[in-house]
């Protein structure tokens, strides 16, 4: 990729090892989860909505049965509302499904210091009590600020703290791949 002020921009996943990724952690969702009556995927909104469709769509290939999939939106629960503005703008969160009892995989595309996740579970607890709750992550970039640590991984990806991890997924950007702006 272009240089821009010394620093160049590394792709580190491509199309292909994106989708081999997903497919990888289906696998690992139907090993880890024998019974899938109760499994139910919720994408923290906006990319980690379209990584679970991804993965329910995956795991349908595999087994045959659909897993249902729901859409959470966190920027209620953010605990950094002053940094993204007075008046952030809150997007629907859809469940249509009860989450009482259920195995829950909260599926997002990037872990850093979990926050966002922190987040994703208050608004969890406030919609039931699931039986459990796991984090499926496409991407870990360490930096944790909180003692949250994910179940699946799609890969681990050290980083420094100056570094943007850019996810770009064909439904929610027009291309596919995850890129590393500021390498320097």
């Amino acid at each position: 990729m272009p240089a821009v002020d010394g620093h160049e921009d590394k792709t580190i996943l491509t199309e292909y090892e994106i989708s081999r990724s997903l497919s990888r952690l289906a696998h690992e969702i139907l090993e880890r989860n024998k019974d899938i009556d109760d499994l139910v995927l919720l994408g923290i909104r906006r990319r980690g909505i379209t990584l679970a469709q991804r993965i329910a769509k995956k795991i349908f290939d595999i087994v045959g049965r659909s897993i249902p999939v729901g859409e959470l939106d966190i920027t209620r629960y953010r605990d950094d509302c002053s940094a993204i503005g007075l008046h952030p703008q809150i997007k629907e969160t859809t469940i249509p499904f009860p989450i009482q009892g259920k195995k829950v995989i909260l599926v997002d595309d990037v872990l850093c210091t979990g926050r966002t996740v922190r987040a994703a579970l208050d608004g969890i607890i406030d919609l039931g009590r699931p039986g459990s709750i796991q984090l499926l992550v496409l991407l870990d970039r360490g930096h944790r600020e909180l003692p949250i640590r994910p179940d699946y991984v799609g890969k681990n990806v050290p980083t420094s703290r100056d570094e943007v991890v850019e996810v770009c997924l064909q439904e929610d950007d027009g291309s596919e791949q995850v890129v590393i702006k500021g390498v320097t």
